[in-house]
C-alpha cells in the first residue's frame, strides 16, 4: 500500500538554539535547588533520559559537583496502554534512592501529561522525595490531566495532527526541535 501522506517540518529550535536552551534549564534548576547535593535527575525514556545526561553535564559546570541521574520508566503504570500501546520497556535504573531528594523528572514533551501522571506514581514506588519538579524541552498542550512543567524549554502550541521531535546526535545523527505535520496529498 502506498503512503499518500506528506510530512511538513518546521525547525522550532536549531541545534545552537537547543543547547543554549538546555543551558537556560540547568540555570534555572541550580537556582531553584536547595542543594545539588540532594539533586537527582530522572530521565523518561528515549530522549528524557539523554536530556538528563545533558542537563547533568551542564549542572556540574555550574556547580563543581558530580550530579545524580538515572532513567524511570513509567510504561506499565500507564492507564492508557491501550490507546498508545506497549513498547518493551527500558528499564529503571536510579544511582540511589529518592527518599528526601529534590528529583527533576525530564521528559522531550508533554503533552496530554499522562507520561508523567504514570512516572509520578512510578517514582512513588522508589522512595518519598523531598520535592518532585518536572522539566520538558516542549509543551505542546492538550493536557488531559493537571500537570504543568515547573521548566520549559518551549510552549509551541500545536494541533492534534501535529507532533513534536526533538531529535539528538546520540540517537538521530543530527540535533533540534522540529514541529512535523502530516498533509494529505489529495
Amino acid at each position: 500500500m502506498i503512503d499518500h501522506n506528506i510530512h511538513k517540518e518546521i525547525e522550532i529550535l536549531s541545534k545552537k538554539e537547543l543547547e543554549r536552551t538546555l543551558r537556560r534549564l540547568a540555570s534555572q534548576i541550580f537556582e531553584k535547588v536547595q542543594s545539588n547535593s540532594s539533586l537527582l535527575l530522572v530521565g523518561i525514556p528515549t530522549r528524557g533520559v539523554y536530556l538528563s545526561k545533558l542537563l547533568a553535564h551542564y549542572l556540574e559546570d555550574l556547580s563543581d559537583q558530580t550530579i545524580e541521574h538515572g532513567c524511570l520508566d513509567p510504561t506499565f503504570y500507564r492507564d492508557d496502554l491501550s490507546r498508545v500501546g506497549t513498547r518493551m520497556g527500558q528499564g529503571t535504573d536510579l544511582p540511589s534512592t529518592v527518599e528526601d531528594r529534590e528529583v527533576v523528572l525530564i521528559d522531550d514533551v508533554i503533552f496530554t501529561g499522562r507520561t508523567i501522571r504514570a512516572a509520578l506514581e512510578a517514582l512513588q514506588s522508589w522512595g518519598r522525595a523531598k520535592r518532585v519538579m518536572l522539566l520538558t524541552m516542549v509543551d505542546r498542550g492538550h493536557r488531559e490531566v493537571p500537570i504543568q512543567p515547573d521548566f520549559c524549554g518551549r510552549v509551541v502550541p500545536t494541533s492534534k495532527d501535529e507532533s513534536i521531535d526533538l531529535r539528538l546526535r546520540e540517537l538521530d545523527g543530527e540535533e533540534g526541535v522540529f514541529l512535523c505535520k502530516k498533509i494529505s496529498d489529495n
